[in-house]
């Protein structure tokens, strides 16, 4: 895992200094690779590009970056992991016996695929996680790609008519000069979903380049032409063709599932570095677990958290998975005064406003995989491709139970279900085999507010501001109706697979992926995600979704494949998620943190917000009538970050 960073100036901005920008770009995200630092310009050209390396294949001088063609014609910056790059070697030393190697690198093998079989070519045949930029000296065109699912991430966008980029904001930032301003869209998007959605940036004029994409720019036409965007690989068509190919038994799904999730997990088990897994006791990473240690020849690592309280804590079953399974288990418990330390560093871990609290326990749990290993792989993806989340079995009940309903009754049926506190539902209706009901009754019941229609039920399902009263000053967004017509085109499946199909393509690569990537980075630790391997995400739309959601038991499939390395009772529980004692935790020993951020003098002055909205919640949230811990966090990170950023 690496990370990449690069300009081309415009013609009027000087390019004597081509290195002092590229080094200075380049030294703010060495975290991302710390074990060797490089560069490259052009001054002909205006151009630099720069890479810092963390070594997992070839661990020698061969892999250094940036790297050139054999012909001189491409140089290569790059980030990731391409996993089946010696079965790449073989094809092309097939075609040109002729090939020498310097080293071992997926790297090399990738930059040689370009130059004999294309680039289009090489994206087709590759297995992996990555983002790249690619030089061509003959066309004198910089290309950007990113992976099929966004794994690793890319910006790019102007500055004073330069074209930059990065693999982080603070890389971009780093160019001289840099004065974009805050852009109120994309914070307006950001309240309400806890992550600045692609292909939008926090920043004006500087976007995230889209999974599956690919951009070119002709350095000649910088100013004159728009970057050429290019969707290399579409998710959607994909899953749309599988989904018109059903397999025809419950045996072939079973059989091509475990086949694929297995394949995919013992190409992601190479390394030349040590390599362990994160274990929460679930389905996803305790199949994935079960699975790395069937292929191990030692007791794999693998890595937890715990918190104090009950409700949210996990560790004591993935022990017990891990004694099953038989692995190397390290559990660290988190208290709340270990969350306190880290908060004011999430801002400069996570680059951007970033609101998903669970970035915590994900931040320490890198933190504690990075003690013993460089390498973790995860369960990430399961939810998405296998209809692991609650919403994808309870939506589409309450929709279809409350859409007949006038609005005026749907509002006075969310508005009684709201007339108890979570805490008291929670009490009152812990007999039911579900996590914290009442958080999610009142969660299904705000989502029925103001709603009328399925597109408007999972909008404010995925949404924490579901509210219309004015928030975000200057926006002409501000009304906070969904505009991102989510559910449209997607006839012929059915609400939940509308869902799944959204969240894969958004939630996954924007939230989920890009709080691994920033907080195992912190670390310098690679992590990487088996249920990606594209082969296996295309399989997972064979499978009919009866055989994913069976009643109220989400992920079955999954769940019937573990049930041969891990007994029933382990894994049969209430899904928790990667979540944190958030609410008590701002009531309680984040409490000044937070009202120093969010005070009401401070909240004007910056301008930003309209501050009643948030002063009612946080006084909601301390008298425990409602739970708005989610909603708050979402400001309090736009404000620490704005610390940060001033």
């Amino acid at each position: 895992m690496c990370g990449l960073a690069g300009f081309i100036l415009n013609g009027n901005s000087p390019s004597d200094n081509l290195d002092f920008i590229n080094n200075k770009m380049i030294e703010t995200i060495v975290h991302r690779g710390p074990d060797d630092l490089g560069t490259w310009s052009n001054s002909d050209q205006g151009i630099g590009l720069s890479h810092c390396r963390l070594s997992i294949l070839d661990l020698t001088e061969a892999g250094h970056q940036p790297m050139h063609s054999t012909s001189g014609r491409f140089v290569l910056v790059f980030n990731g992991e391409i996993y089946n790059h010696l079965e790449i070697r073989q094809k092309l030393q097939s075609i040109n016996s002729a090939l020498s190697w310097r080293g071992r690198s997926d790297t090399e093998t990738f930059l040689s695929s370009i130059e004999v079989l294309g680039l289009e070519e090489t994206l087709k045949m590759a297995v992996g996680m990555f983002a790249f930029a690619l030089w061509d000296n003959t066309s004198q065109k910089i290309i950007l790609a990113r992976d099929r699912f966004g794994e690793k991430p890319l910006y790019y966008g102007f500055s004073k008519k330069n074209f930059i980029f990065g693999s982080e904001l603070k890389a971009l930032k780093a160019f001289p000069g840099f004065d974009n301003g805050i852009c109120r869209k994309a914070l307006t998007k950001f309240i309400k979903l806890n992550y600045v959605p692609a292909p939008m940036s926090i920043y004006q004029n500087i976007f995230k380049l889209e999974p599956g994409m690919l951009l070119q720019l002709d350095s000649k036409m910088l100013g004159q032409e728009k970057p050429k965007i290019i969707k290399y690989w579409s998710y959607e068509e994909k899953a749309k063709k599988s989904l018109n190919n059903p397999y025809q038994s419950k045996e072939e799904a079973f059989d091509s599932i475990a086949l694929s999730l297995d394949s995919a997990i013992k190409s992601q088990m190479i390394s030349d570095v040590p390599l362990g897994d994160f274990l929460s006791g679930g389905v996803d990473s305790s199949l994935v677990v079960a699975n790395m240690q069937q292929n191990s020849m030692s007791k794999i690592k693998t890595y937890t958290i715990g918190f104090d309280n009950k409700d949210y804590d996990e560790s004591e079953h993935a022990q017990k998975v891990s004694e099953h399974i038989g692995t190397e288990h390290f559990t660290l418990h988190v208290s709340a005064h270990d969350a306190l330390e880290i908060i004011p560093s999430l801002p400069e871990i996570y680059d951007e406003p970033f609101a998903d609290s669970s970035q915590i326990p994900t931040y320490f749990v890198c933190k504690s995989a990075k003690q013993s290993v460089t390498v973790a792989l995860s369960g990430d993806a399961g939810d998405e491709l296998f209809g692991g989340y609650n919403r994808y079995i309870w939506g589409p009940k309450v929709w279809n139970a409350a859409k007949f309903l006038p609005p005026s009754l749907r509002n006075l049926a969310a508005q009684s279900l709201q007339a108890f506190s979570p805490k008291i539902l929670n009490t009152g209706l812990s007999f039911l085999n579900i996590s914290r009901p009442g958080d999610k009754i009142h969660k299904l019941s705000q989502a029925l507010t103001e709603t009328n229609s399925m597109n408007d039920f999972y909008s404010n399902l995925v949404s924490e501001w579901n509210t219309f009263e004015p928030l975000i000053k200057n926006d002409s967004d501000n009304n906070f109706n969904f505009e991102d017509k989510f559910l449209d085109g997607l006839d012929g499946l059915s609400s939940a697979e509308q869902m799944m199909l959204i969240d894969a393509q958004t939630y996954l690569p924007d939230d989920i992926l890009c709080k691994v990537d920033r907080a195992s980075m912190a670390m310098s630790l690679e992590t990487r995600a088996p249920f990606l391997d594209y082969r296996l995400a295309e399989s997972a739309w064979r499978v009919p979704h009866a055989m994913k959601i069976k009643g109220n038991d989400s992920k079955w499939i999954l769940r019937e494949l573990l049930y041969k390395h891990v007994p029933r009772h382990l894994i049969e529980r209430p899904k928790t998620g990667f979540s944190i004692p958030l609410g008590e935790w701002l009531r309680g020993p984040l409490r000044d943190w937070a009202e120093e951020l969010i005070d009401l003098r401070r909240l004007e002055n910056d301008g930003y917000f309209y501050p009643e909205p948030i002063r009612n919640a946080w006084s909601q949230h301390l008298a425990k009538t409602n739970d708005h811990s989610a909603k708050l966090w979402s400001v309090l990170m736009f404000q620490s970050w704005l610390d940060l950023s001033n």
